[in-house]
């Protein structure tokens, strides 16, 4: 079958629906993601994620895929939101629970004796086990997250960038890194289902590492990010439908050439600035 005859299934479709809903929550909260430094807590957040999906897997079947890798990715996300930002023991927190989650999860898969796709799957994506339901899961998570964003988004990003200054005109800091960790846990677990464990930082991160390469605007950044994160994920699954591939390499590489790119564009700007500068100080 062609690329366009593909396009016309019921499980393209849904995929295509849902990798739309993950790259707008991606790309609204990649840029306070990479603003807090928390790139490592997404990894560990997916580490878990994978094995509450594991785990539910096993027990429960593929039905529960989806609530076991949300159920997972939320309790561990809960735990690097307390730790605020005290960057050592977060890192160090991180790295224990991340270990643990992956070998968990291992255990779990090992323990699993159905279709080996299943547990493929939960690493790098499998777009035809996105169904209607799914679907509707990942749209009504995606509202209810967007929602909560969109009240906490402005304190969130003055806790961000000075806490010491935010906590002392009463912004309640932690309390918002805990919702903010909230919200990032569902949005890895969503992640988990489409493009796996593996490489979810490929969508919370890189197009919002992108994104800061050509402008300092936090609202211009998270427009760009949304952007930035549909391409890939659209990008990828089709590009992933011809070649009868799993799309998280597909996904992964778009988003790294939308980056390098950005960062050439990033670095041309800068240059041209300086040059500026020197010019008018002469």
């Amino acid at each position: 079958m062609s690329t366009l005859d593909l396009l016309s299934l019921d499980f393209v479709r849904n995929a295509l629906i849902a990798g739309v809903v993950l790259a707008v929550l991606s790309g609204l909260l990649g840029p306070v993601v990479v603003g807090r430094g928390m790139a490592f807590s997404v990894h560990g957040t997916a580490e878990l994620a994978f094995a509450g999906g594991a785990g539910a897997l096993l027990v429960f079947g593929t039905d529960a895929v989806g609530w076991g890798a949300l159920v997972g990715a939320v309790l561990v996300a809960l735990l690097f939101g307390a730790l605020g930002r005290a960057q050592r023991e977060r890192d160090s927190v991180i790295g224990v629970l991340l270990s643990f989650g992956l070998g968990l999860g291992v255990l779990f898969q090992s323990l699993y004796t159905g279709r080996s796709a299943n547990k493929f799957g939960l690493l790098v994506g499998q777009i035809v086990g996105v169904d209607v339901g799914d679907v509707l899961t990942l749209a009504l998570v995606g509202v209810v997250v967007l929602g909560v964003f969109a009240v906490v988004r402005r304190p969130l990003l003055f806790a961000s960038l000075d806490p010491e200054v935010a906590a002392a005109r009463g912004v309640p800091v932690r309390a918002l890194s805990i919702v903010f960790a909230v919200l990032l846990g569902v949005t890895v677990a969503l992640g988990v289902q489409i493009v796996g464990a593996l490489l979810v930082l490929c969508l919370l991160i890189t197009p919002a590492a992108a994104a800061a390469q050509v402008t300092a605007s936090p609202t211009l950044a998270s427009v760009l990010a949304v952007v930035f994160a549909e391409v890939a994920v659209i990008g990828g699954i089709v590009a992933s439908l011809d070649a009868g591939l799993p799309i998280s390499p597909f996904v992964a590489s778009i988003a790294f050439v939308i980056y390098v790119v950005c960062r050439a564009l990033g670095a041309l700007r800068t240059r041209r600035r300086a040059t500026r500068a020197t010019i008018m100080a002469g």
